[in-house]
C-alpha cells in the first residue's frame, strides 16, 4: 500500500492528547500513540453511550484529526483506513441519536427557523441572559473555557461545505466566511480575536489547550459541525447549522458583551462578542436569503437536512446550557475540573 509522506509527515505541532474516558477514547488514544491500528471489542460502539463522555471524546479526537492534530500524532493518521472505519461506526451512532431524538421536530426551514426569529419573552433559561445580569467572572471564565474548543477554530467546520455549493449560495457563504477570517487582515480574524480575549481573562489561549476540562455536552456540539462538515451527504445539514449559529448569535452576543464589561473581563473580551452584534446581524440576512435560498433553488430536495441541521443545533445547545446551569445552580464549577483561581 501506498503511503503519503512530507516534510509535516511524522509529527504535528497540534494540541497534546487527553486521558482516556472509557474504552472506545482508550482505544483511539492508544491507536494516536503507538501508531498501530485501533483494537475495540465487537459491539462496543453499539453499547457506548451516544451521549456520553467516552464515545464524544473519541470522536472529538478522531475528528481533530482533520484540522490540527495532536502534538506527536503523524498527519497520515488522518486517512488511516481503521481509524475511519471506527469513526464511521460512531457517527453512525451519534447520528442515528440526533434523528431519533428530532422524529418530530420540523421539516420545512421556515418551521424550523420561525422562533429563532423572534427574541423569547421569558429569557430565564438563557445562559447569555443570566451573565449579563448577574454572572460572575468566575462563571464568565467557564464559559470562555468551553466555548474555545470552537472559536479557536471559528468558521472552519464551516468552510468546508464551501465546495460542495454552487451559484447564489456558494457566493454569499464565501463573501460571509471572508468575513469570520479577517477579511484579510490576521488580526481580525475571529478565532483570533477569541484568542485575544481569553488572554483578557487570564486564560491559556492556545488551540485546543481546554479539551480535557470539556463535559460530553460540549464535545458534542462541536462533532456535530465536524459531522455535518465532512460528509457531502449532510451538506444541507451543515448550512442549517450554519443558519442557525448567525440567526442566534447577535442578541447573545449583545448581552454577553455587556457581561464582560459588567465583569471588568477587559477590552478584548467585550470587543470580541461587540464584533459579532454588528457582524452577525448582517450574516443572518444573508445566510437566510441567499445561502439557504440560493441552495434550495438549486437542490430543493435538501429541505428537510437543512431543518434537521438547525433543530440539531438547538437542542445540543439546549443539552449544553442545561448541563451548565444545573452546575451553577449548586455551586459547582460546569468543566471537568474547576480552573485556578484567577
Amino acid at each position: 500500500m501506498t503511503t503519503l509522506t512530507g516534510p509535516n509527515s511524522t509529527a504535528t505541532a497540534g494540541p497534546r492528547l487527553v486521558e482516556r474516558r472509557g474504552a472506545l477514547s482508550d482505544t483511539v488514544l492508544r491507536s494516536l500513540r503507538t501508531g498501530t491500528g485501533p483494537v475495540h471489542a465487537p459491539g462496543a460502539v453499539l453499547k457506548a453511550d451516544p451521549w456520553g463522555e467516552d464515545l464524544q471524546l473519541a470522536l472529538y479526537l478522531l475528528y481533530e484529526l482533520h484540522y490540527r492534530g495532536f502534538e506527536e500524532v503523524r498527519d497520515v493518521r488522518e486517512w488511516d483506513p481503521d481509524l475511519l472505519r471506527l469513526r464511521q461506526a460512531m457517527e453512525a451512532r451519534f447520528l442515528h441519536a440526533l434523528r431519533a431524538e428530532l422524529s418530530d421536530a420540523p421539516r420545512s426551514v421556515e418551521e424550523a427557523f420561525a422562533p429563532l426569529l423572534v427574541e423569547p419573552v421569558d429569557l430565564s433559561d438563557s445562559l447569555s441572559h443570566r451573565l449579563e445580569i448577574e454572572g460572575e467572572l468566575w462563571q464568565l471564565r467557564e464559559y470562555v473555557v468551553l466555548r474555545s474548543l470552537y472559536h479557536l477554530k471559528e468558521a472552519d467546520p464551516h468552510a468546508w461545505v464551501i465546495p460542495r455549493l454552487t451559484g447564489r449560495a456558494k457566493a454569499a457563504m464565501v463573501a460571509i466566511e471572508y468575513d469570520e477570517f479577517g477579511a484579510g487582515r490576521a488580526d481580525r480574524i475571529h478565532a483570533t480575536l477569541f484568542a485575544d480575549l481569553m488572554t483578557d481573562l487570564d486564560l491559556d489561549p492556545a488551540y485546543g489547550r481546554y479539551l480535557e476540562q470539556a463535559p460530553a455536552p460540549l464535545l458534542a456540539t462541536v462533532n456535530l459541525m465536524s459531522l455535518f462538515g465532512l460528509h457531502r451527504a449532510l451538506r444541507g445539514a451543515l448550512v442549517g447549522h450554519f443558519a442557525c449559529v448567525e440567526v442566534t448569535s447577535s442578541p447573545g452576543s449583545r448581552r454577553m458583551a455587556k457581561a464582560m464589561r459588567r465583569c471588568g473581563a477587559g477590552p478584548a473580551a467585550e470587543h470580541f462578542y461587540a464584533e459579532h452584534v454588528e457582524a452577525d446581524a448582517v450574516h443572518e440576512q444573508v445566510v437566510r436569503h441567499e445561502v439557504i435560498g440560493g441552495l434550495l433553488a438549486d437542490e430543493p430536495a435538501l429541505e428537510e437536512d437543512v431543518a434537521f441541521g438547525c433543530a440539531a443545533t438547538v437542542m445540543l445547545e439546549e443539552r449544553l446550557a442545561c448541563h451548565i446551569r444545573q452546575a451553577w445552580d449548586h455551586g459547582h464549577s460546569a468543566l471537568r475540573a474547576p480552573l485556578p483561581e484567577r
